[in-house]
């Protein structure tokens, strides 16, 4: 088995320190190939290290400035660290070098949507929901993003979808409720919102969802 082939099977299982030598001998055999640079930095950024991490991305890229997921991975320790434009640049550049994944248009769509631009994000979420068909979490937040840009039957559609997938995910089954609640069907609304509290107890918005649409019952 080709080591780095070896690695990411180590990295499955969690192993990380073998996953590091399994890389490691394969960056010693093929010094020029950008592939076991950014496998090490996944395994780097796996355990925290992000700052050695981002070095062997970037000598990844320096090898081949066409290596996507040096990119994609630099992306998403931007992203985790809440420095969204830099993000978006780089799964841009993901992109750009080919990287037409669905997780890359995701995490694409989702900087935009963290920077506020729900309008530019649509298209990408949308993309990767094409691309991860069964992906209640991709599903979810194309939903959301629908729903913040006011596309309130599109966004039904999509957390409708999300919920299909995962019939537990409570963020989606609230705002599913609140869809419905802007449709003026209380009666959907209610229900979605006890099944999110069924769910999750303390899921406090639909808790207040519920309050709300009982008081206006009430009236």
């Amino acid at each position: 088995m080709d080591k780095n082939q070896n690695g990411i099977e180590l990295m499955r299982e969690g192993k990380w320190d073998e996953a590091a030598k399994a890389f490691a001998e394969a960056i010693e055999e093929q010094p020029k190939d950008p592939v076991a640079y950014i496998n090490f930095g996944n395994v780097l950024t796996a355990v925290g290290d992000t700052e050695r991490a981002m070095n062997f991305y970037d000598k990844a890229i320096n090898l081949d400035e066409n290596a996507p997921a040096a990119y994609y991975s630099k992306g998403n320790v931007y992203y985790d660290q809440q420095n969204f434009a830099q993000a978006k640049n780089m799964f841009e550049l993901a992109l750009k070098k080919g990287l037409e994944t669905g997780d890359n248009f995701f995490m694409l769509g989702m900087s935009l949507a963290n920077m506020e631009n729900s309008k530019l994000a649509l298209p990408y979420l949308q993309r990767s929901t094409e691309l991860l068909e069964d992906d209640a979490e991709a599903h979810f937040q194309y939903g959301l993003c629908l729903a913040r840009e006011n596309f309130i039957d599109e966004a039904i559609i999509a957390l409708e979808k999300a919920v299909m997938f995962d019939p537990e995910h409570a963020d989606a089954l609230y705002n599913l409720g609140v869809a419905y609640g802007f449709k003026e069907d209380g009666d959907k609304a209610l229900e979605l919102f006890n099944r999110a509290l069924e769910v999750q107890p303390d899921h406090l918005l639909a808790g207040h969802g519920k309050k709300l649409i009982e008081g206006q019952d009430n009236h």
